[in-house]
């Protein structure tokens, strides 16, 4: 069976590391908090996966350990940050609570962020808006890597561009985090890590022949990841990719145009209150009729029955909440040589 742990423990460990690596403490905390929700949500390769690498960045100094974000523009409803290479999801959160803030008093706000680091799994971020009755949008891409291929094409351009957005009903909300391409960075390095295919051609080669092989991403020249629809429909990734590319780079105005500068982020983050428009009994009654309609449709074969997204996602979450976290196999193997660097006693299974 596997392993189980106490998801404060986890967050416990997961901040303790951060913060003896050199982040101050509420940044660790909050990049902890967010790693483990990932987990939470089943989300396992933007969870505590990503903690070895992100330690491994505040080793090297590629993740700035302190300060604030510098503002370029400050408008009641438009803000633009400089995150400095602070961490993605500490930044995150910030924007988030800002945009909060502000949709409260202006119905909508956004907040864009130009040079974040890594900011993890999207989804652990929708339930806290959510949660107060609003509605988030959020989205972001990287620069300085490119991975997925322009529809048509067999070179990489962009990244995988994922888009998520909450917002609530009668019960539980709405939750989506969508790859712009047909799977990501994360699966692929753990299939290649550990000898594995995909469950499709969800890639092309060099010469761009679709393949299932992680490897032809890691040749020379590279293959690439498809978009999104893959290679009949790939058209309809392409272009939400795209339209990331605008609502993050070109918003902040910095992205691929300019040097690269390692692994990090533009954001993009939107929040509205529906309290400030139709009104927020009316965006529930509606928001639940389409919500009630979309489960009470008849299943074809194959399904049990039809789900709304994140269902599942905050259903094991439960679960995991009072069961303990599951982790995938080789997180805490990782883990184990920065505990023992950094001088934290890893948390016991339950």
């Amino acid at each position: 069976m596997p392993a189980r742990y106490p998801a404060p423990d986890l967050t416990a460990f997961a901040s303790a590391l951060l913060a003896r690596a050199g982040l101050e403490t509420d940044k660790a905390g909050t990049v902890a908090e967010i790693l483990v929700e990932g987990d939470l949500l089943g989300h396992t390769t933007h969870g505590l996966q990503l903690l070895a690498a992100y330690l491994g960045e505040v080793e090297k100094g590629n993740m700035t350990r302190s300060g604030e974000p510098s503002v370029i523009a400050d408008f009641p409803a438009a803000v633009t940050w400089d995150g400095r290479r602070l961490p993605g999801p500490w930044l995150t959160v910030r924007a988030i609570d800002l945009a909060v803030a502000r949709a409260k008093i202006n119905g909508t706000c956004t907040v864009v962020i130009r040079r974040s680091h890594h900011i993890a799994c999207l989804a652990a971020y929708l339930k806290r808006v959510t949660d107060q009755g609003l509605m988030l949008l959020l989205t972001c891409s990287d620069p300085n890597l490119g991975s997925v291929a322009p529809h048509g094409g067999r070179r990489a351009v962009f990244t995988p561009n994922p888009v998520a957005a909450g917002w609530p009903t009668e019960g539980d909300p709405v939750m989506l985090d969508v790859s712009m391409s047909i799977t990501t960075n994360g699966l692929i390095n753990r299939l290649r890590s550990e000898g594995r295919k995909l469950p499709g051609p969800w890639l092309v080669d060099a010469d761009g022949r679709p393949s299932d092989d992680p490897a032809v991403v890691f040749t020379n020249p590279p293959g690439a990841l498809l978009p999104m629809g893959g290679v009949d429909h790939g058209h309809k990734g392409y272009a939400f990719g795209l339209l990331v590319e605008a609502l993050t780079g070109a918003l902040a105005g910095h992205g691929r145009a300019d040097p690269k500068e390692g692994w990090g982020a533009n954001v993009c983050v939107q929040v509205f209150d529906p309290a400030l428009f139709g009104g927020r009994g009316d965006f529930i009654r509606q928001s639940q009729n389409v919500a009630a309609a979309c489960r009470a449709t008849p299943p074809r074969a194959g399904f049990e029955r039809v789900r709304l997204p994140g269902e599942s996602g905050l259903r094991r979450r439960e679960a995991q909440l009072a069961q303990g976290v599951e982790l995938y196999a080789g997180i805490m193997p990782a883990l184990a040589p920065w505990a023992q660097k950094l001088g934290v006693d890893a948390p016991a299974a339950v």
